[in-house]
């Protein structure tokens, strides 16, 4: 007997529903949240990786990473950063074998402000993906968007043919220039963006629709939508299960698993509040950004300066982080201690 349309919607969690208007993808690296809420895709970052990495389940992989980096021998600065690169790989296959769609995985955040080494390093992992079996369509590699990045995946979209990603997204700026720039997706940052607004101003809370990371990331969408890009927006860093619901219909939202379980325990009614149709009524006008007038309007979002400069700091801190950990497992043992 069929269920009618009404009480399958009672039934219905809201992750379900989501899932129903808009791309749901799994922020973590922890296999078994994936496994539980059965995400298209997923994303990953230094930060995601380092955590996964200390934990008992995965020593396997970070014991093959670093006989990898050992195995190809060069400086002890070489072994590590070839293991940290292989690290990362083998945590995207292990991810891929549990998801139907593709895996985020991210260029140095040190390499920010170097557009060949950001090119360069992304060509390694996808060479690193390939050894192991899985082609670049299945693969986004995840690039700061600075004005280098951006560059970097404009090249490597046109002439390599490698999906990017582009993150620590926070300025209209940036994702005018991805557009243009033709990237496949960004990941435009919602709750960083409260984060700073809650910090730097008066107000200390906010209704879902009046987010500031939600109205951000709105914008982007619209925009996007009106004038017919076709760079894939995905929500991302989210502070609480309002400013998801508030994005729903958006074309990709990334989910932390501590939110996901959120909600899948809820069960209130979801409409979407983006849509194509409705982003062509919006009263946005188009514009061009070269590099002159990239910098100039980014720089005039000082949330997005500091955050931007903000998150490559964090991130670069944890690749640090993760490579100790790695270089302690590949030498501590020879030198004796």
């Amino acid at each position: 007997m069929s269920v009618s349309p009404v009480k399958r919607q009672k039934m219905e969690s809201a992750l379900d529903q989501l899932k129903r208007h808009t791309t749901v993808v799994a922020d973590t690296g922890d296999f078994n949240a994936i496994e539980e809420y059965k995400p298209l895709d997923a994303t990953t970052n230094p930060s995601l990786i380092l955590a996964a990495a200390q934990m008992p389940a995965y020593q396997e992989l970070v014991d093959d990473a670093v006989a990898y980096g050992k195995k190809l021998g060069g400086s002890e600065e070489e072994q590590i950063q070839n293991a940290s690169d292989k690290l990362f790989v083998l945590f995207g296959a292990e991810i891929l074998k549990r998801i139907p769609g593709r895996v985020s995985t991210e260029v140095d955040a040190r390499l920010s402000f170097d557009k060949e080494g950001m090119i360069q390093r992304a060509r390694r992992l996808i060479d690193l993906y390939k050894e192991a079996g899985i082609g670049k369509d299945r693969i986004l590699i995840k690039l700061s968007s600075t004005w280098e990045g951006i560059q970097a995946g404009k090249v490597l979209e046109a002439e390599y043919g490698i999906h990017c990603n582009m993150t620590l997204l926070f300025s209209f700026a940036q994702a005018v220039a991805c557009a243009e720039a033709g990237v496949t997706l960004i990941s435009p940052f919602v709750g960083r963006i409260l984060d700073w607004y809650v910090a730097n101003g008066d107000k200390k809370s906010y209704e879902p629709s009046e987010d500031p990371g939600v109205k951000s990331v709105t914008k982007i969408y619209n925009y996007y939508k009106k004038f017919g890009y076709k760079t894939i927006v995905m929500g991302a860093s989210f502070r609480n299960t309002g400013e998801i619901k508030a994005l729903t219909g958006c074309d990709y939202l990334t989910i932390s698993p501590k939110l996901l379980a959120e909600l899948s325990k809820e069960h209130v009614k979801l409409t979407p509040t983006l849509s194509s149709k409705d982003a062509q009524a919006c009263d946005l006008e188009k514009i061009h950004l070269d590099e002159k007038a990239f910098r100039w309007h980014h720089n005039e979002d000082q949330m997005a300066v500091e955050k931007l400069s903000d998150g490559i700091r964090k991130f670069a801190a944890d690749a640090v982080k993760l490579e100790r950990m790695l270089k302690e497992r590949m030498f501590s043992a020879e030198n004796g201690k």
